[in-house]
């Protein structure tokens, strides 16, 4: 059912963290740096590795458009990345600069959770990089958070074994105290969440020192305090447990434990599918190549050298059937889930990824455009009289958008009314080039376009309404993220998304303003 694909070797000390984008796959290791491959062929893309920490790396992860890659680190420090290019975006500190252990981001990309050792909790809004607070949420190190799915919650584990549960103001909703005996590694919110009449419920994975994977029961009912029941409690594996994480449509839950082992169960039953043991078959001479790489000139026992497979971390693909699994011997292995069709959720990828499109045009942004694309989008708009002028004066993309009714003039435009419906078409185009570089978190998945009234579907994602609505009556309740069905078509409006969106399109007015006002005084 589950099949090794590939072992990646580029890291020099232990793989601390593995994260999918929809394209893309990054680790993260003790060595103080990022590597990124593509999940086209899991070849290490150009600008890879990234360095920036100071100390080596503990977390990383992507926001749920890809756009973003994320890194926390000893030093303190969390780094945003662009994923395309691997420049470096922002760097947030934090406050007392204590080590970060965690990190997670909100699925909409609202906000910027950090769990550092001094037991504290780091809150940013994500769009302005700004600090919202930091608050002591234990009293030992913070080593996993996560968000829930609707991104108005957030819970919190320590090395003393306490689950918390925080809203987004970091007010305290619920703790459950000694969750896992010896300390909580690590926790992850099924991407679904079910809604029963004013009642909300999610599943959370928790995974601890005790060597055991629980699953719970989030519960949280309007004018009412919220819950945490325990639902499962897995304990195939024999060591502790470092790392879980949910398949994109919630079915399954896998773990990565210290007896070298990855377990995949299937998230409802609860029963064991397969047991990865990969990470075991180290070769001796990689063991010893490893220990010498690091403590040269060392004579090491083969008891001691056993001890470096531990499986610290494992990532699920959101679009495709793979897994990631990395171990304290350096190395990532890619799995692969049964033998199904990808082309289906390439197809879904490649849909999500894309730039948004002008209209008439293939997507480029304006100034981008050759000469060919604007001769192409004047006979697009029904200007084809002037293909042949703006040939001969070889205008791009850049001049035209710097056209006005003097320069139109200058190349011989006589006709007033073709002059002003050619600036006025282009002033609409220049407007949807503005449009088009609104945060992607604003943007519907599915139009592409500027959300209105965001809405959450039941595979946490947020949409515009109106465009989910009819994409459930025409595609058999299918998510338009994950191509998986739905568990539910109830749909919660998602009033921060809607308040950033606000805010965002109330400052690009105020900026239009005063460059119109700036310009009428020129």
């Amino acid at each position: 059912m589950v099949s090794l694909i590939c072992t990646l070797r580029h890291h020099t000390d232990e793989v601390t963290c593995c994260a999918f984008s929809p394209s893309l796959l990054a680790t993260s290791s003790g060595d103080k740096t990022l590597r990124v491959y593509t999940t086209a062929n899991f070849s290490e893309l150009p600008f890879s590795p990234l360095r920036g920490h100071g100390y080596g790396v503990h977390c990383c992860c992507f926001s749920s458009c890809g756009s973003f890659l994320l890194s926390c680190s000893t030093d303190g420090s969390v780094i945003v990345w662009s994923a395309e290019t691997g420049e470096v975006k922002a760097t947030l500190e934090h406050p007392g600069r204590s080590p970060l252990r965690v990190c997670a981001l909100a699925p909409d990309s609202s906000l910027l959770l950090a769990g550092a050792c001094d037991g504290t909790a780091a809150l940013w809004d994500f769009r302005s990089k700004t600090l919202r607070r930091c608050a002591t949420v234990s009293e030992a190190s913070v080593v996993a958070c996560c968000f829930s799915p609707c991104a108005q919650m957030f819970v919190t584990g320590c090395t003393r074994g306490d689950l918390k549960l925080w809203d987004a103001h970091t007010s305290l909703l619920h703790a459950e105290k000694d969750a896992h005996d010896l300390g909580v590694t690590c926790c992850c919110f099924a991407p679904q969440f079910i809604i029963n009449g004013c009642c909300v419920e999610f599943r959370l994975a928790s995974c601890g020192q005790d060597s055991q994977l629980k699953i719970w029961i989030v519960s949280q009912r309007e004018g009412a305090a919220c819950t945490m029941k325990l639902l499962q409690t897995l304990t195939s594996q024999t060591a502790p447990v470092l790392s879980c994480a949910f398949s994109s449509d919630g079915e399954w839950v896998v773990s990565g434990s210290v007896d070298k082992s990855v377990a995949v169960y299937d998230a409802s039953l609860g029963t064991v599918l397969q047991t990865l043991k990969q990470h075991d078959s180290f070769s001796q001479k990689h063991r010893v190549q490893w220990c010498k790489s690091i403590f040269p000139g060392t004579a090491f026992a083969p008891s001691l050298m056993w001890h470096h497979r531990y499986v610290t971390a494992v990532a699920l693909s959101p679009t495709f059937p793979w897994i990631a699994t990395g171990s304290m011997d350096r190395s990532v292995n890619v799995w692969r889930i049964g033998d199904g069709d990808d082309s289906t959720a390439a197809e879904s990828k490649e849909t999500r990824c894309q730039g948004r499109k002008l209209p008439g045009h293939s997507g480029l942004l304006l100034t981008d455009w050759s000469e060919d694309d604007v001769q192409t989008w004047l006979r697009d708009e029904g200007l084809v009289e002037l293909v042949g002028i703006f040939k001969a004066n070889n205008i791009d993309g850049p001049e035209l958008s710097q056209l006005n009714k003097e320069t139109a003039a200058e190349l011989g435009i006589e006709s007033v009314g073709l002059r002003g419906r050619l600036l006025r078409k282009i002033e609409a185009l220049k407007a949807e080039q503005n449009g088009s570089e609104a945060p992607d978190e604003f943007l519907c998945p599915i139009t592409r376009e500027l959300m209105k009234d965001p809405v959450i579907a039941a595979d946490g994602y947020s949409y515009e309404r109106e465009s989910i609505e009819s994409w459930i009556r025409g595609k058999n309740k299918t998510s338009p993220m994950t191509n998986l069905p739905l568990q539910t078509t109830l749909l919660t409006p998602n009033r921060s998304l809607k308040i950033a969106i606000t805010r965002w399109k109330s400052n690009q007015e105020t900026a239009a303003q005063s460059s119109s006002t700036s310009d009428n005084k020129s």
